[in-house]
Parts: structure tokens; C-alpha cells; sequence
């Protein structure tokens, strides 16, 4: 499965539009990473455990695209695209979006 942000491969055609596939998934923060949240606003620096967080939700969100794209025979993804959202108090949704298609020359 090939995936892209690129809304066209070079020296690849598209052969069959699929549509739109998403995956999405809806994290919530827990209290250990709140706590250090806290620290890291007084002393400054990276939010760890946010960064984690945000890294596994993109990987799921992104794993769930390709699901349903593998799922109606795509062989690619184009013109990835990933947006956030609050959905409640301390818990935010990853969604990951594309076209599916399938391209000549990409194996499966």
C-alpha cells in the first residue's frame, strides 16, 4: 500500500478512483501526563507524553485508513491529509484522510 500526501505519483497513473477513506480515532489525556504537563509549563520543554500520545493516535488514525482502503481494493492513498479536534474536555480526535485509487506499477 502506498501512501502520500502527493495528489500525483510521478511515472505512475491513476487507473481507478476509489474515493475518500478516513480513519479516526478519539485519545484522551491521563492524569500522569497531566501532572508532568504541568511541571514542563513552569520549567519549559517538550510535553513528552503529549507527543506519545499525538504518535500513537496518527499511527491508529492512519492504520484505520488503510484498512478501509485495502478493504474496497485500493492499492494507494493520495493526498493524505491529518486534522485534530477537541471533542470533550481533555480528549481530542486524530483523523486521517485520503483518496483511494488504485495506481499501475504498485503492487498491492
Amino acid at each position: 500500500m502506498l501512501i502520500s500526501n502527493m495528489e500525483v505519483i510521478p511515472d505512475r497513473r491513476v487507473v481507478k478512483h476509489l474515493g475518500l477513506v478516513q480513519g479516526s480515532t478519539v485519545r484522551a489525556k491521563h492524569v500522569g501526563r497531566d501532572i508532568m504537563a504541568g511541571f514542563k509549563n513552569i520549567l519549559g520543554g517538550e510535553l513528552v507524553g503529549y507527543t506519545e500520545l499525538m504518535s500513537e493516535a496518527r499511527d491508529e488514525a492512519k492504520q484505520r485508513m488503510i484498512a478501509q482502503a485495502e478493504s474496497i481494493g485500493a492499492n494507494a492513498v493520495l493526498n493524505v491529509r491529518f486534522a485534530t479536534a477537541s471533542v470533550a474536555q481533555g480528549a481530542a480526535e486524530l483523523f486521517a484522510y485520503g483518496t483511494a485509487v488504485v495506481l499501475d506499477g504498485v503492487d498491492g
